[in-house]
């Protein structure tokens, strides 16, 4: 229900936009989301949006250089990722939740896409 892509191999410095298209979805006021699993750490929150009004959360070592959009008609996510770093490494996971509560961060979210891979070289 949820298909995430555009990961890949980039250097450091450069972009990517991902996008995770929901399909079987027709919820109006949840949140989707992106998160991340870098090798042998725990998955970690990157951002999230409300789909409604737009209202976004992000974690902190991305604020500034990642931005989370939505695209209402088409029901995709996307997530625009600049000035990237070597830390920025990971498997990216988009994220859905019917029903909106702050903080984003903080929800248990009910769907999950496959992951996909970012790789940052130095």
């Amino acid at each position: 229900q949820l298909q995430a892509s555009g990961g890949g191999d980039m250097q450091a410095g450069g972009s990517l936009r991902l996008s995770c298209a929901a399909s079987g979805l027709t919820f109006r006021t949840g949140v989707m989301g992106w998160f991340r699993q870098a090798p042998g750490e725990e998955r970690d929150f990157v951002a999230a949006i409300s789909w409604r009004d737009g209202f976004t959360e992000y974690a902190g070592s991305v604020k500034g250089r990642f931005t989370i959009s939505r695209d209402n008609t088409k029901n995709i996510m996307y997530l625009q990722m600049n000035s990237l770093k070597p830390e920025d490494t990971a498997v990216y996971y988009c994220a859905a939740e019917e029903t909106l509560r702050f903080p984003f961060r903080m929800i248990e979210y009910d769907y999950w896409g496959q992951g996909t891979l970012v790789t940052v070289s130095s």
